[in-house]
């Protein structure tokens, strides 16, 4: 079968539901209308996004009907769980909650202490030599809008959405390229902007869906769903990396001391949290040692995962860029269950490829840049 070649608009699935999100190295927003062309494929109602990240994934499948359970290890995805699949209120409702944070008056805080700075003439360098996140017009107002929070009587789903208005407001005005384990020289244009929150683009949901944040093996043996959405962080294959510079805990330590406003230690010239170190945050699907067998930790873990869930369906996600070898992986698929279909993504060259067979991904699959979704029936 002779592999056919696609610009990824021509692929594209029309009626992909509107989905909000922050700069996220793992964000699945432009696999988007792949994941939901598979999932079209089979006859699911019930989906389990397991690693669900910024949640654009969960939401996209909550808009489109289905039973969504999300499930991620991180406190900030389980407040954008909370916010966008659990609310019951109409955007509207929110406005005069997001009105009064707005209105909070700043202050000099535990952020502003820590990361914010001055505008310096565009230098982000503080007197300390370190690197700032953001400029200090914003820390007064995080620290302010933070502590009105927790002193509000704000239930479950309310603080998760007033939370994620703060995070998405931070992510507007940061000094970054995107990730938190090092900030820009020069101040970014964004972050002279104000710091100005925005209720969420959350709808009232109308299936039951459930948020849980947790390991996923210890979620799996409680679960049942008809397809499962698979998109581990797989740790990077540079040799060279120290493993903790490419954690997603390290990437984004900011934001689960946005949530839980706990004043953490902090550690290095980024100023992350303690306990973002391997031995305290690290995932099996970043593993990047062998075990005894000579064998990645991290392909064994891919392999208990599709041996341990509870659904009919998978589609699960590859990066060129992971840990595991083509081969490996393939051995791993077939092991245990039929390869229905893959959908190849080249970001270098923007184009989609369609295959049908397993050997023709395998010859693309250790070059760079290439993102692949498996389509696999449990057998």
């Amino acid at each position: 079968m002779k592999m056919q070649q696609l610009t990824l608009f021509n692929n594209f699935v029309s009626d992909i539901p509107k989905t909000e999100g922050i700069k996220y190295a793992g964000s699945k927003l432009k696999l988007l209308s792949h994941i939901l062309k598979l999932a079209k494929k089979v006859e699911a109602k019930t989906v389990l996004d397991g690693f669900a990240g910024t949640t654009r994934v969960s939401q996209a499948l909550a808009k489109l009907g289905y039973h969504v359970v999300c499930n991620d290890i991180s406190v900030w995805s389980e407040v954008f769980g909370t916010c966008y699949l659990l609310n019951q209120k109409r955007p509207e409702e929110y406005k005069e909650l997001i009105d009064y944070l707005n209105a909070v008056p700043p202050v000099d805080g535990w952020f502003t202490e820590m990361y914010g700075g001055d505008a310096n003439d565009g230098c982000a360098v503080g007197e300390d030599g370190l690197k700032k996140l953001w400029q200090r017009h914003n820390t007064r107002k995080l620290d302010g809008i933070r502590q009105a929070i927790d002193r509000l009587n704000l239930d479950k789903v309310e603080k998760a959405v007033a939370l994620t208005s703060l995070i998405l407001a931070l992510d507007r005005v940061d000094n970054t390229l995107g990730h938190f384990v090092s900030y820009l020289k020069k101040w970014s244009p964004r972050s002279y902007d104000r710091l100005r929150l925005k209720v969420p683009a959350v709808w009232t949901t109308a299936g039951e869906h459930q948020v849980f944040r947790g390991d996923i093996f210890d979620l799996l043996p409680r679960i049942s769903t008809d397809l499962a959405y698979f998109d581990p962080p797989y740790g990077s294959n540079n040799e060279k990396m120290p493993p903790s510079r490419v954690r997603y805990a390290s990437y984004y330590h900011i934001w689960k001391t946005v949530c839980l406003g706990d004043r953490p230690p902090v550690v290095g010239k980024a100023k992350r949290r303690q306990d973002t170190a391997d031995t305290v945050a690290a995932s099996i699907f970043e593993e990047f040692r062998q075990n005894e067998e000579g064998k990645y930790i991290a392909v064994a873990a891919i392999d208990r995962l599709l041996r341990s869930v509870n659904s009919r369906w998978i589609v699960l996600s590859y990066s060129s860029g992971g840990r595991a070898t083509a081969t490996e992986l393939n051995d791993v698929v077939q092991k245990n269950g039929q390869l229905l279909d893959i959908v190849e993504i080249d970001y270098k060259q923007n184009v989609m490829a369609g295959m049908k067979w397993t050997h023709e991904w395998l010859r693309d699959a250790e070059k760079p840049n290439r993102e692949f979704l498996f389509l696999i029936e449990k057998t």
